[in-house]
């Protein structure tokens, strides 16, 4: 029996160009500026984790914002990226300047599981601070209140990695095989399988990850009956 639902975001829950069109410019506009404003405060730990892993020792905030950027148009799942993401579009959330975009079965379908005891988790690649936002304001109306937590790269790994799914279900506390995994990535699925969770497909149209087999798909939440 399922007890808990854990559901990938871009691809799954909204369409992929409404996060790459709106977080990732909104992000990629503000870059050098909240860099350069914020070098001694919330932006210190990004230029750190940003010269490690571009192996920049000396790279100035110029270069930086020039590595984040490219990482952006490459869809590289960098922490310190995912980081300055998450700070930078706060504000635009929270200025009415971003929303979050779902699929029109979305919140319905989150809103019955819920009604029907089922815990709702977020686990996607964009921070949790960016999950939360993007939940609270979604178009449409606050939805963040349906789920019990979010989980990101910096908390749990990455998603390709069965392990990160292992320490996902420890954190929640359910047992593995009583945890639902719902993304539109194969290798996402295949890793959540290892680990002992059951999964399923979502592939919508005109979403760019193709399905593979051996995991069943559905193309939307209307269609799922975790209960």
């Amino acid at each position: 029996m399922i007890h808990a639902v854990v559901i990938d975001i871009e691809g799954t829950t909204s369409p992929t160009s409404s996060v790459r069109e709106n977080l990732y410019d909104y992000t990629r506009e503000r870059l050098p500026r909240w860099l350069a404003d914020n070098r001694d405060a919330a932006a210190e730990p990004v230029l750190t984790g940003t010269r490690e892993l571009a192996r920049r020792p000396d790279a100035d905030i110029a270069e930086v914002a020039a590595i984040l950027r490219e990482w952006l148009d490459s869809d590289v799942k960098a922490e310190p990226l995912k980081t300055a993401q998450g700070l930078i579009c706060a504000e635009g959330f929270r200025s009415g300047a971003l929303h979050g975009e779902f699929f029109p079965d979305v919140a319905p379908a989150l809103t019955a599981w819920h009604a029907a005891g089922l815990r709702l988790y977020v686990y996607s690649s964009g921070s949790v601070r960016n999950q939360r936002d993007w939940f609270e304001f979604a178009r449409g109306g606050d939805l963040s209140a349906l789920i019990s937590g979010h989980f990101d790269l910096a908390t749990s790994g990455p998603k390709r990695e069965s392990a990160s799914y292992t320490a996902i279900a420890a954190d929640i506390g359910v047992p593995a095989s009583e945890i639902l995994f719902l993304s539109d990535h194969s290798d996402e699925l295949d890793a959540a399988v290892a680990a002992g969770w059951s999964v399923l497909g979502v592939h919508r149209p005109g979403e760019p990850n193709a399905p593979r087999p051996p995991h069943r798909w559905v193309e939307s939440f209307a269609l799922v009956d975790p209960l």
